[in-house]
């Protein structure tokens, strides 16, 4: 159980790590090129979804067995770490719950995913 939970963490903070690193470079890009909204808007998104799916498919690859559960389990860990960074930032949980219910399967989903593309395990069963 413990090992699970370390590793668990281990990918979460890889998720987290990625995320910092990749909105660093976004606003950077924004800074430079003063880039749209809505570009802004995507540019998160696909932060989000490439660093869970980096995240999940590392789970996957410590977790060996139902590696879609893992990554999806880390999407939603995620998704409620972001929730409560953003309760501190914002002091309201919800602004919008439909974006609140894409956002929680947009991170699942993007979790489950890269878990699914680890590469099978050659250790014995």
């Amino acid at each position: 159980m413990g090992t699970m939970l370390q590793n668990m963490l281990k990918c979460i903070l890889l998720s987290c790590i990625l995320t910092v690193i990749l909105l660093l470079s976004l606003s950077f890009l924004l800074l430079k090129f003063d880039l749209s909204e809505s570009f802004v808007g995507v540019g998160i998104t696909c932060v989000y979804v490439i660093s869970l799916m980096v995240g999940g498919f590392w789970a996957g690859k410590l977790f060996c067995h139902r590696k879609f559960f893992w990554g999806f389990l880390l999407g939603v860990l995620y998704f409620i770490l972001l929730t409560f960074i953003s309760f501190g930032v914002n002091k309201a949980f919800v602004n919008d719950a439909t974006h609140f219910v894409s956002v929680l399967f947009m991170c699942g989903l993007s979790g489950m995913l890269g878990g699914m593309l680890s590469p099978k395990s050659h250790e014995p069963h």
